[in-house]
C-alpha cells in the first residue's frame, strides 16, 4: 500500500489523471481546467507521473509544436480507483453540509 501511494498520493497527482481519464490534454488546457494549480507544480506533476509511467508526454506536430499528455496502460487501469474516490467524495466531502448522510 505504502508504495502505491508514493506513486499516486498527491492530491494533485490524482487530479491529473482524473481529468486525463477522458482524453489526452495538453499543458495549457490542463492548467486551464484545473482549478487552484500553478504551472510549476503542474510541471513538476506531469513529470512524475511519467516517471512513474503512468503519464505519456506524447508529440501532436511540429509545426506549430504541439504536445499532449496522456494516461498509459498502467494509468488507465487506476479508472476503478479515481471513480471509487470520486463516489466516496460525492457522498462524504461534497454533501458535507449534510453530514454525508445521502
Amino acid at each position: 500500500m505504502v508504495e502505491a501511494v508514493k506513486h499516486v498520493g498527491s492530491a494533485w497527482k490524482l487530479v491529473v489523471i482524473s481529468y486525463l481519464m477522458n482524453g489526452g490534454k495538453g499543458f495549457n488546457e490542463l492548467l486551464r481546467t484545473i482549478p487552484g494549480l500553478n504551472s510549476k507544480t503542474l510541471s513538476r506533476t506531469l513529470k512524475q507521473l511519467q516517471e512513474d509511467g503512468i503519464v505519456e508526454r506524447k508529440i501532436v506536430s511540429l509545426q506549430p509544436f504541439s504536445v499532449k499528455y496522456i494516461l498509459t496502460e498502467k494509468g488507465k487501469a487506476l479508472e476503478p480507483v479515481i471513480s471509487s474516490l470520486k463516489d466516496w467524495s460525492l457522498k462524504w466531502v461534497v454533501n458535507k453540509k449534510d453530514g454525508g448522510k445521502t
